[in-house]
């Protein structure tokens, strides 16, 4: 008896977990990429994992899954990947109470957190800024993939272990009755995801325009440190990140930081502007982001966000003698009713999957396999 067949649109990394929870399940599958490689957000990004940003319960254990899968995968192929954790830096004191607040709560839910001062931090890390640093949370689960090298990786991943087939430069232009057009060419499977990202609005214009989601673009920038050999040791967060992630709503003191930041520091709070870094195996360290709504962007980067996010970065990382490599944007889709995905079903055998926001690295593996286990 033959295997069911499947195919997925698209190669960025959901995907990619979308082809891998498929094989497993026992489909044949092909992937099929409108370009040579992955170029869209799931290679414009710090390459985070990072289970702490997520809320407890389902969407906590579905990223420490991810992380599971990432790291089962990159030991497979001998990717790279650091599993240096995170720290959440505290510069002023309405700070330091949310990241005690988080800690007590995070602790009570059985993470892996630790409160440190300042000593404690300039003795396990580099490049912190100390001057008028009141103490940071360490978290333990956190890890880092270069997102360039792990996306161009993967399919041959999944190529030797689960016999996926890529077909790459080939564009999905129609879907109807488990039939895709790409120019003259048909391809036919029992059943089909499309995992395109925001692109998903060329196949099904209707199904987009219905669906609560607009776009998100995010700038960001890549430096190489003054010493080759120089390493953080982790991934570095200033206090502006403690608005941006659902998970930190468990401090009942964050509404008063998000309302100091609001008053002192608009324009960063108005751009969604929180700064994190991140290093990659070539000591490369990856900086951002900013974030934008819309369903239409500039093709323009703006010299004003990136300053912004330069000005921030500098308060609490010693990055003045970091040299500037590379700028760039990324676009995602993003759903507007708090959700944190998206599945359509817009004809028979035809699945939507999308709107992870910026979540893709770090959920996408664990949220594929739910999602199919349901088929």
């Amino acid at each position: 008896m033959s295997k069911p067949s499947a195919i997925v649109i698209g190669a960025g990394i959901v995907g990619l977990a979308t082809a891998r929870a498929l094989s497993l399940k026992g489909f044949e599958v092909t992937v099929i990429e409108r370009n040579e490689k992955a170029v869209g957000a799931s290679v414009r990004n710090f390459g985070m994992v990072w289970p702490i940003g997520q809320p407890d319960g389902v969407l906590y254990q579905r990223a420490t899954r991810s992380r599971q899968i990432w790291k089962e995968v990159a030991d497979s192929i001998g990717l790279w990947y650091d599993p240096v954790g995170s720290l959440h830096l505290a510069h002023e004191q309405e700070e330091w109470d949310v990241l005690q607040e988080l800690y007590h709560s995070f602790s009570a839910n059985g993470r892996e957190v630790q409160l440190m001062d300042k000593q404690q931090i300039a003795k396990s890390f580099n490049g912190v800024n100390e001057n008028g640093l009141k103490g940071g949370l360490y978290s333990h689960t956190e890890m880092i993939v270069d997102p360039r090298e792990a996306i161009a990786a993967i399919p041959n991943y999944l190529t030797e272990y689960l016999d996926v087939n890529f077909i790459w430069n080939t564009t999905i232009t129609d879907i109807q009755n488990g039939k895709l057009k790409a120019g003259s060419r048909v391809f036919e499977a029992d059943l089909v995801f499309v995992c395109s990202g925001p692109d998903f609005e060329t196949l099904y214009p209707d199904e987009f325009a219905k669906a609560p989601i607009t776009k998100c673009k995010l700038q960001m920038m890549r430096f190489l440190p003054e010493n080759d050999n120089w390493r953080i040791g982790t991934s570095l967060c200033g206090g502006l990140s403690l608005i941006h992630y659902p998970a930190f709503k468990a401090a009942p003191s964050l509404q008063a930081l998000k309302d100091r930041y609001t008053a002192e520091m608009d324009e960063y709070v108005n751009w969604g502007i929180h700064v994190m870094v991140s290093q990659n195996d070539r000591g490369e360290l990856t900086v951002g982001d900013s974030h934008e709504y819309a369903l239409t962007f500039d093709p323009f980067d703006r010299a004003r966000l990136n300053q912004l996010i330069l000005d921030y970065l500098k308060s609490f990382a010693l990055a003045s003698n970091w040299k500037l490599v590379q700028s760039w944007h990324g676009i995602y889709s993003k759903l507007t009713n708090g959700a944190t995905d998206l599945l359509l079903q817009p004809e028979s055998q035809v699945y939507i999957l999308n709107g992870l926001g910026g979540n893709g690295m770090t959920l996408s593996f664990g949220l594929a396999e739910e999602v199919v286990a349901t088929l």
